[in-house]
């Protein structure tokens, strides 16, 4: 496990979840709510969905969102990460995350020369545990 994956998940709590889903069905939607269950505030993003996402405010794009946020999760593909990444670093982020099968080398690294934690391909619903085994609450601060 990268140093990353262990700072993002155990030093943050604001998540923005880019391309979050109204569909449950949807991993970005599952993961979101996996993480609001585990104690960590989520912030949905999808320029699709006006209104609220497991009871958050959806927000159409990182910019409009009126408060500090600490990790971009990109559930989007490949080829529209760089865009999300560099939103990301110029909301002075402390990370960005992106998802399993998103990977761009050329974003991460401009993340990385700009001072953020990066982690690219891997999901924070399978690391979270594997950081926390055997915590039903995970990160203990949770009340759902």
């Amino acid at each position: 496990m990268t140093e990353a994956v262990r700072a993002l998940l155990q030093e943050t709590s604001t998540w923005a979840v880019v391309g979050c889903s109204p569909d449950p069905r949807r991993d970005s939607h599952r993961v979101a709510a996996f993480l609001q269950r585990a104690g960590f505030k989520i912030i949905p993003v999808n320029p699709n969905h006006t209104g609220e996402l497991l009871g958050e405010r959806c927000y159409p794009n990182l910019h409009a969102i009126p408060e500090p946020i600490e990790v971009v999760d990109i559930f989007r593909r490949a080829t529209a990460a760089g865009h999300h990444v560099d939103e990301a670093i110029s909301l002075s982020a402390t990370g960005v995350w992106l998802q399993l099968g998103v990977i761009d080398h050329a974003a991460a690294s401009r993340a990385r020369a700009a001072g953020l934690k990066v982690v690219m391909d891997r999901c924070p619903a399978i690391e979270l545990p594997r950081i926390l085994p055997g915590d039903s609450q995970l990160r203990g601060d949770n009340t759902t």
